[in-house]
């Protein structure tokens, strides 16, 4: 490809709205463009980094024994409605009508058309296991995109399924993902941790998170400093700070005014935060729909983590109660008592309460609490459940000694058991080998490839510019011709050397405009492919040119002219090699 007929081109100073060092390399660099919130547009070069993602991508999926397909983009709001998950998913699913006035979705996923497809095109135990996948739009009407294309509203993903008859064989197929994932990221470049996550919209009984960690990420990840231990703090589980045991004390009202939240109450009674009960106000909505007001209790020297109160609940969404619903259930702001609560009101409690005695909680009325507030005795939760937020310091749950640490992290990919969340409610059943129906259970599998090139470019550059990894980078080589308008020789040997490297399979990026060497060097830096060749008057009468490695692995050398496309192929096979997995 010759910069002289490149569709885009470089900016020397990153767009205002650009919001990571990664975003605004893409956007100088021209390899994206942004049309409206959370929605780009790929130029040439951005493409073809999108496109050798999608190569690895099907190498290691088809290398896994999954088939490719291609799911429609729209999809019946009945099966959405079938599953469950219009409610769920709520104002993220883009909906639209057709002229019939049929419901219609845009998929953010396509567990359901998958499904689907499975069931009318599988009768026997002798279909599976079998998994499909394919690499797709998808569509998410995201409140909030950011990061470039971190977070947006359309991307591409590659999601996979897998259909299995038994556990033993989920298991199986599961693992298999697992493998490729682990591959397909590190020959892109982009080291991940695996953690555990919560399953979210998709439903399952388990899941995985494949995490990048950086700074930028919109993620909080735990993780031990003694043992392998990680997890989304969605997720994550901790060991509690044990309570001192004590015997039961009498219940005593006590008058705390102003003593609205944990720390004035502590620091008014002189007394640990431990040694209170936190009172949190949610709104619930049930998979029915309805809205049911909670009342979650944790120990005050924790915090209630809302994605297991959601989980705990079975519930489809949850928010804070508005001042108005505090006082419309009859609970007092600052002072509400898990004891005689107003009727109607589902109470939860973290599984710390049970086992600190003599707590001080409020009394449900204003500038008063009660001392040694003991649970069973005093009052009981409709739920027991672990609710609380894993916190910096806490003890691993996984070993003896370990302590709980926390980073940020971006999402790149998803592994998850789902079970029979899916082929349940569709109805769907193979014969198995007895010739007795068996419902057969999934596993779903998904990678944002924007995510990827997102985190290729925040891992691998400098103040200078992106420095692709090789099996991703838009080019092999960056060939750039210094005065080419003023010697003819030079210009025909640039010429003659593009040629020969594209016959030698090598992609080349050859810069043959009239700029100024400054122009050429900086964007070569910037565009960042993996190596660099200068041809020059001075290089040509010395029968070299320079080659330069863009990663600083190694200095500019002088290679003979002659042995141009060969030394370059040898130095790219190296740069493939250094990302093979092990």
């Amino acid at each position: 490809m010759r910069m002289s007929r490149r569709f885009g081109h470089t900016l020397r100073e990153a767009p205002g709205d650009a919001e990571t060092a990664g975003h605004a390399l893409l956007l100088r660099g021209g390899f994206i463009d942004q049309l409206m919130s959370g929605v780009y547009s790929y130029l040439p070069l951005g493409w073809r980094v999108e496109r050798k993602v999608e190569h690895i991508i099907r190498e290691e999926m088809d290398a896994a024994g999954a088939q490719e397909v291609h799911l429609p983009v729209i999809q019946p709001i009945e099966l959405w409605e079938k599953t469950g998950r219009k409610q769920m998913m709520g104002d993220v699913l883009f909906q639209l009508t057709d002229r019939r006035e049929r419901g219609m979705a845009l998929g953010p996923t396509h567990e359901e058309v998958i499904t689907q497809l499975f069931d009318r095109h599988s009768s026997s135990y002798r279909d599976l296991p079998v998994t499909l996948y394919q690499i797709q739009t998808k569509f998410r009407d995201e409140a909030r995109p950011r990061g470039g294309l971190v977070r947006v509203r359309e991307f591409t993903m590659k999601d996979a399924y897998s259909f299995d008859l038994d556990d033993a064989g989920l298991d199986a197929s599961y693992e298999a993902m697992f493998r490729a994932y682990h591959r397909i990221f590190t020959r892109c470049g982009v080291p991940v941790v695996a953690v555990e996550a919560d399953s979210g919209a998709i439903g399952g009984k388990g899941s995985q998170e494949f995490i990048f960690l950086t700074e930028i990420g919109e993620d909080t990840i735990v993780m031990c400093d003694a043992c392998d231990y990680a997890a989304n703090a969605e997720k994550a589980e901790f060991v509690r700070p044990p309570a001192e045991p004590e015997e039961a004390q009498p219940l005593e009202p006590i008058s705390t005014p102003g003593a609205t939240t944990i720390e004035d109450l502590a620091r008014f009674l002189d007394i640990p935060t431990a040694r209170t009960a936190k009172a949190v106000f949610f709104m619930a909505t049930r998979k029915d729909g309805r809205h049911v007001p909670v009342f979650a209790v944790v120990r005050g020297d924790l915090d209630v983590n809302e994605i297991k109160l959601m989980n705990a609940l079975g519930v489809s969404d949850l928010r804070p109660m508005l001042d108005a619903e505090v006082a419309a259930h009859g609970l007092v702001a600052g002072y509400a008592s898990p004891i005689d609560a107003p009727r109607g009101v589902e109470i939860v409690a973290d599984l710390s309460i049970p086992s600190s005695p003599n707590l001080v909680a409020g009394a449900n009325r204003a500038d008063a609490h009660l001392r040694n507030v003991n649970y069973e005795r005093d009052w009981t939760a409709g739920t027991v459940a672990d609710i609380a937020l894993a916190q910096p310091g806490h003890r691993c749950p996984r070993c003896e000694g370990g302590t709980l640490q926390t980073g940020r992290g971006i999402e790149m990919g998803h592994v998850f058991r789902l079970n029979y969340t899916y082929t349940d409610p569709m109805d769907v059943s193979v014969l198995g080998a007895d010739g007795k129906p068996v419902t057969p259970t999934m596993g779903c599998y998904g990678i944002g490839l924007g995510r990827i090139v997102a985190a290729a470019v925040e891992q691998h550059h400098d103040d200078k510019g992106v420095a692709w990894p090789a099996s991703i980078a838009p080019y092999d080589v960056h060939l750039v011709g210094l005065g080419l308008d003023r010697d003819e020789d030079v210009r025909v040997d640039a010429d003659r050397l593009y040629d020969e490297l594209t016959a030698a399979g090598i992609e080349v990026l050859f810069d043959d405009r009239g700029d100024s060497p400054g122009v050429k060097f900086n964007d070569a830096d910037l565009l960042g492919m993996p190596i660099r060749l200068t041809v020059s008057s001075r290089n040509h009468k010395a029968g070299v040119v320079e080659l330069q490695l863009r990663d600083g692995g190694r200095p500019a050398e002088p290679i003979a002219r002659a042995d141009a496309a060969a030394r370059v192929r040898a130095f790219r096979d190296e740069l493939f090699d250094a990302l093979r997995p092990a």
